[in-house]
């Protein structure tokens, strides 16, 4: 009983620190707007708070699309973090998904709608679990930081992409990916994958013995490996697991029909280092994670929206 109760009181805590962390941020943002902009700051800091309301439907489902990706990619950071990995590839992993899915979306054009869509999305599991793949290896079998290894396939990753994209699915007029073909094109669900995968890996952490064994191996990788687990196993298949959910949430955003598409630029993918702040909101837990993208999304299209008030986009980001 007493176990119970210590671990109620523990959730409790961590679950104040997380919107006690929400409320400072947005009270240093509330400072940073009364100094940059005095007269509209109160306006713009409501905006924010508003989040995607202000628009109406149309509005919440911007909040939508903005959250999905940022689940996935929080899911990612979350598993890693469960299992003693700090994830910092995600944006790497997110590109390599996204790239894969936009190409199988141009390029197979023989395969009727519902089967390409799904080869798409396969498709982006794949390239995202093989970029995750490397830093579990070198983790695994040679010691190497996931850290350094992971920023440095983020590199790798973005200009891989850009080639890649130059030299197989490029509109040159617009310095960008090639619209996806129709039959490609994700049904208004993303969403649902995403809660459909928030799910999976509660599951999977909570109720499996994999997922027993990769939690036993982040919390004391010594007594995991003297009670037998394999070790160098469950930090690759870990590393996998974390790639393929963020390549999964590339295809998600690039496949929702929305106009999207995958820009020509020297710029590491956002949505995979928002992810580390919605994994770290969510205390890496996969129910948390689901609300802590919620949130980031809404406030997110609150801050677009405060472009009403003249506010810089600089501003806005921090």
């Amino acid at each position: 009983m007493k176990i119970k109760n210590l671990f109620k009181g523990e959730g409790f805590v961590n679950f104040s620190s997380s919107i006690l962390a929400i409320v400072c941020g947005l009270l240093f943002g509330l400072i940073i707007l009364l100094i940059s902009n005095p007269s509209q700051a109160f306006g713009g800091f409501m905006m924010i708070i508003q989040g995607g309301f202000t628009d109406g439907m149309q509005g919440f489902g911007q909040v939508l699309y903005m959250a999905t990706p940022l689940i996935m990619t929080g899911l990612s950071v979350g598993f890693a973090f469960k299992t003693g990995l700090f994830n910092i590839g995600a944006s790497g992993q997110f590109t390599a998904g996204a790239f894969a899915a936009v190409y199988v979306g141009v390029k197979f054009t023989f395969l009727p709608p519902g089967v390409h869509c799904l080869a798409a999305l396969l498709a982006a599991i794949l390239a995202g679990a093989l970029w995750g793949m490397v830093p579990g290896l070198l983790k695994a079998f040679f010691n190497v930081n996931e850290v350094i290894s992971s920023i440095m396939m983020n590199y790798i990753g973005m200009y891989l992409t850009n080639m890649l994209i130059q030299n197989t699915v490029y509109d040159q007029v617009k310095n960008q990916s090639m619209a996806v073909a129709e039959g490609a094109n994700l049904p208004k669900g993303g969403l649902l994958i995403a809660i459909g995968c928030v799910i999976l890996i509660y599951i999977l952490l909570n109720k499996t013995i994999f997922g027993y064994e990769l939690k036993a191996c982040g919390m004391n990788p010594d007594a995991s490996r003297y009670a037998g687990i394999n070790e160098k196993r469950n930090i690759v298949l870990s590393m996998v697991i974390a790639g393929a959910l963020s390549g999964l949430g590339g295809a998600l955003l690039y496949l929702a029909n929305s106009g999207k598409y995958m820009q020509v630029l020297d710029v590491i993918a956002p949505e995979g280092f928002s992810g580390i702040s919605v994994a770290l909101l969510g205390l890496s837990n996969p129910i948390g994670i689901l609300f802590a993208g919620l949130f980031i999304g809404y406030i997110t299209v609150g801050g677009n929206n405060m472009q009403l008030f003249d506010f810089a986009p600089e501003v806005i980001d921090i």
